[in-house]
């Protein structure tokens, strides 16, 4: 299938996320989007885990920083979605993301960090999210440990191991 245009959506805290967007970008090219919120986040990660849960439990959806013209989202064919798994569940951040745009006829891949509890419901949630789309089958990747002091863990040679995976991955989804 040939995509006219690439687009890389990712939220992320310590920087694994971004580093697997950065590493699908080297791959398969295409624009990097992060997601950030107009609100400062907290930056003790027990903070955030607890205002995230609040946000989760309330249905409350963050303001975004970031901003992805109509236009240029509707020109885009192929959308990767990457976020931490934040409670079992996508950061509010990413839902108001889905929430703001439209996914018919686009094809969505969604890629995830996590701490090691696995993916929780966030491949659910974008696919959820994205009506109207196609979404392929996600990737997910132990990064970093947050409550054990380790944050950025997707580099150096775990970088290179990551990288590996995600060509396996990107060929199994055919893309």
């Amino acid at each position: 299938m040939a995509y006219s245009k690439t687009v890389i959506v990712y939220y992320s805290r310590t920087g694994n996320t971004k580093a697997v967007a950065e590493l699908i970008q080297e791959k398969v090219g295409g624009q990097l989007i992060q997601l950030e919120t107009k609100a400062k986040r907290p930056s003790s990660y027990r903070k955030e885990v607890a205002q995230n849960e609040q946000e989760q439990n309330n249905n409350i959806k963050p303001e975004l920083k970031t901003t992805v013209s109509v236009s240029d989202f509707e020109q885009n064919d192929r959308i990767f979605i990457g976020a931490p798994t934040w409670n079992m569940a996508l950061p509010q951040a990413v839902v108001t993301f889905l929430n703001n745009h439209e996914f018919n006829g686009k094809t969505v891949i969604p890629f995830n960090t996590n701490g090691g509890y696995g993916i929780g419901s966030t491949f659910d949630q974008i696919e959820a999210g994205a009506k109207g789309s196609t979404v392929l089958e996600g990737f997910a990747v132990h990064g970093g440990e947050e409550t054990n002091g380790r944050l950025l863990a997707i580099k150096d040679g775990r970088k290179v191991e990551v990288s590996r995976e995600l060509e396996t991955w990107l060929k199994k989804i055919g893309q």
